[in-house]
């Protein structure tokens, strides 16, 4: 597998390592690919059935798109330096919030993962270590496990993410557990991701919202983060907004927390906190009232294009626990190159569809060199053929290759059952959660000794 034209622009890390800033070529346009002809059949059904064009793909496997919540890991180093407990309550709810930062305006599709695929990240500038097993295709389950470089700090989980299609809209419904250890204090955290949902699949301008309750447990102390992801409203007042309140064991407000998943989070005397949400309410009560004088029919969410982007109001007294950083310049849509030079029309139209919103540490992920190849397991990520066609800018060798790859799998999942023999996980085991003791997947603790003999042959 050749990583031709795979690295972009690069930057230097801190003398670390460069890392790019570009992809190789920008996403293609969706606009005359109909979604309504794919998915009209398909109300309530369960997405990962579904064959998709590769055209709303982009170029990262679910894999890989699970790593992101490692991009703002200095809030685990953070809280792992602090002495306060409460403190590194707010720490890691900045963490779990930051970890569904970068889905905001990611509208393509991760490439489901084939049954053994892994991939391997290793950061030491950002201080951690990430090996992820696709477990079970169905149901698809996706286990992860990553570690600080020092031993400082684990992170791990498995991810189910149920997604349904609903006529205007797609949700992906959270499964499984989320845990993070700090052996430096014996303390272990778990919760579990809020529900995404995709709206405007079929016509109009494509929006993300994240919605429902999220209660982070510290198993040592009986603390507890219980944060709302606010859903959308009628009037988007409430788009993206995240708030909640860290309780100790006695369910005391000890303090709030407020900002928005997509921009940054605060802390604040909950009493502080408590007197500007009435005045929030008493304004939004005018507003409706206001509303209802003007409009006798109101809009239905999924018809509403998202409110302007607006900064969160800082209470006073408040306290920034974390803040999202900027994307790149290229990332999204409308970014012209200044060597277009006499490009044709069409060619236009490929180059303003921008990098697929990616963050600067997404644009990373799927970098390939020589001197990563020859460590790599022939199941990682990077080596899938059609991601990398993708990636490259050549949709059509994408589409051809994610369609040999499916059928190979089928073709071994028969052969596999002819055989009455069962599929061998390399990577990691079942067993319960060591806190929650809820069904696991648990990582197994051999991966990063480089032993890679009979992986299968899944590309």
């Amino acid at each position: 597998m050749s990583g031709d034209g795979s690295q972009g622009d690069k930057t230097q890390c801190n003398g670390v390592k460069n890392h790019r800033s570009a992809l190789p070529a920008a996403m293609f346009s969706r606009n005359n690919v109909s979604m309504w002809s794919i998915l009209k059949k398909c109300i309530g059904m369960e997405l990962s059935k579904i064959t998709m064009p590769v055209v709303f793909n982009e170029p990262l496997s679910f894999l890989q798109r699970l790593t992101e919540y490692m991009e703002h890991t200095y809030l685990i180093h953070k809280a792992n330096t602090s002495q306060d407990s409460i403190h590194r309550m707010k720490c890691v709810a900045a963490f779990a919030v930051s970890a569904v930062a970068s889905q905001w305006e990611r509208t393509g599709k991760p490439f489901n993962p084939l049954l053994g695929e892994t991939y391997e990240l290793l950061r030491e500038d950002l201080g951690f270590r990430w090996i992820s097993e696709q477990v079970s295709h169905h149901p698809p389950v996706s286990a992860f496990h990553a570690e600080g470089i020092k031993n400082d700090f684990m992170f791990h989980g498995s991810v189910y993410p149920k997604l349904k299609f609903w006529g205007k809209s797609v949700e992906a419904e959270p499964r499984g557990i989320i845990t993070l250890e700090l052996p430096v204090h014996n303390e272990a955290y778990t919760w579990t991701n809020p529900t995404c949902c995709i709206h405007n699949i079929i016509m109009g301008q494509l929006w993300i919202e994240q919605y429902g309750n999220v209660e982070i447990i510290n198993h040592k102390t009986g603390e507890r983060c219980c944060l709302t992801f606010k859903s959308c409203g009628i009037f988007g007042k409430e788009l993206h907004k995240v708030e909640g309140y860290i309780l100790d064991k006695s369910k005391k407000k000890i303090c709030a927390l407020y900002g928005k998943w997509t921009e940054c989070l605060y802390s604040v005397d909950p009493a502080m906190f408590d007197a500007h949400s009435k005045s929030d309410v008493k304004r939004s009560e005018k507003d409706r009232k206001g509303s209802a004088q003007s409009n006798n029919a109101e809009e239905e969410p999924d018809e509403m294009p998202p409110p302007e982007a607006e900064t969160v109001q800082v209470i006073p007294g408040s306290e920034l626990i974390w803040r999202i950083s900027p994307r790149p310049d290229n990332s999204g849509k409308n970014q012209i190159s200044h060597s277009l030079g006499s490009l044709p029309v069409h060619s236009l139209r490929v180059l303003l569809q921008g990098y697929y919103a990616f963050t600067s540490f997404a644009l990373q992920l799927n970098e390939l060199d020589a001197e990563m190849e020859r460590v790599l397991p022939q199941t990682d990520c990077r080596l899938r053929p059609d991601i990398r066609a993708l990636e490259n800018g050549h949709i059509d060798v994408a589409s051809a290759e994610k369609n040999r790859l499916e059928e190979k799998q089928r073709m071994a999942r028969r052969n596999l059952s002819k055989s009455n023999e069962e599929w061998k996980i390399r990577w990691f085991h079942q067993g319960p959660n060591p806190h929650t003791r809820a069904p696991d997947w648990l990582y197994n603790g051999s991966y990063w000794d480089r032993n890679y003999s009979q992986l299968p042959d899944i590309y």
